[in-house]
């Protein structure tokens, strides 16, 4: 059955976003995380297009992301490492883990110790084996495709970006590993320094902006848009959705939209966001409920029932006005959306 809310992703902008942080990363290779559904685009369609584009490397968070991406015969690595459950789909081959624990490691060896990636903390404290580990030995006799570190404050001009990145630089040579990756979107950002031999951008391939370097560079790829299920008048004084946070203060046209925090449009546009009919914005009003939201069209030419309405969802101001974070909007993308490629 067609769905009464879709997605339109913008395929071209995809790919220039991530060409331009390709150019920015310098001599470093540009890979993409595609993990969590390709930040709730669709991981397969965006690997595809970032492939096209010359993507070579692509990050997923497990395994079960890695067996989805395995037909397009990828380079994947899989950023959670390896459990025992994983053994079956990493020794076929499906793809690279990222060794994070010394039992990751151990178990790695007694597999066979074929090629992989490690992760080394540099002071997030979050995943990766010690400096401690790297200089007592533990990934003798591995074969590391890439050493990674992850950013703790790159998206802030934090003292500890540069105290992370001399860390790294430091271990440089002491693994045998083929290459060096230490910058995500906004770790790009802070420039060749944080480079090294490959970059690992995600938010900003899928349109969000992590810093100010990248405004006016990054092109939004995502737009919500919802049917109308109902159009109605409500008069002078007469309030809208739960909890009566609007009241009319005229007599309104309100239309009602297939769509609500259930789909990732959360609770907290309630009041705030702002909806076009055509190119006329409109603002949403009431409270955001499970599946509906209400606008004011009362200036806009009212739609119908049927109409669709785009919702305003350039991921950087729509963190800043639903406060939550440009991850959270773009990986709360629902399942209950049509996906539509514009390429």
């Amino acid at each position: 059955m067609p769905a009464p809310l879709r997605l339109r992703l913008d395929g071209d902008a995809l790919v220039r976003n991530w060409q331009t942080l390709d150019r920015m990363s310098g001599r470093a290779a540009c890979g993409a995380a595609v993990k969590a559904n390709g930040y709730g685009l669709g991981a397969v369609e965006v690997a595809q297009r970032l492939a096209g584009a010359g993507c070579r490397d692509f990050f997923v968070s497990n395994w079960r992301e890695a067996v989805e991406l395995a037909p397009l015969g990828l380079a994947v690595s899989v950023l959670h490492g390896v459990r025992d459950e994983d053994m079956a789909a990493a020794r076929a081959g499906v793809a690279r883990p990222v060794l994070n624990t010394p039992a990751q490691v151990a178990r790695w060896k007694a597999a066979g110790g074929g090629a992989c990636d490690v992760m080394v903390d540099t002071g997030m404290n979050r995943l990766g084996v010690s400096a401690q580990d790297l200089a007592d030995g533990l990934l003798d006799g591995l074969t590391i495709e890439t050493l990674m570190s992850h950013l703790a404050c790159a998206d802030e001009d934090a003292a500890m970006n540069a105290l992370q990145r001399d860390r790294f630089a430091a271990l440089q040579g002491m693994t045998g590993a083929r290459r060096m990756s230490l910058a995500n979107s906004a770790g790009i950002a802070l420039g060749h320094d944080y480079a090294f031999d490959l970059t690992r951008p995600g938010l900003a391939v899928y349109g969000g902006v992590p810093r100010g370097e990248l405004s006016g560079r990054i092109a939004p790829v995502v737009q919500p848009e919802a049917q109308v299920l109902q159009r109605r008048l409500v008069p002078e004084g007469a309030s809208v959705g739960y909890n009566a946070t609007w009241t009319a203060g005229r007599d309104s046209v309100v239309a009602i939209l297939n769509i609500g925090y259930a789909d990732g449009y959360f609770r907290g546009f309630s009041d705030r966001g702002t909806a076009f009919v055509g190119r006329e914005p409109v603002p949403v009003i009431g409270r955001v409920s499970m599946d509906l939201v209400a606008i004011d069209v009362t200036d806009a030419g009212p739609p119908g029932e049927g109409d669709w309405i785009a919702l305003d969802f350039g991921v950087s101001a729509a963190a800043r006005c639903s406060s939550m974070s440009q991850y959270e909007l773009l990986t709360s993308l629902g399942a209950r959306y049509a996906r539509s490629w514009l390429d």
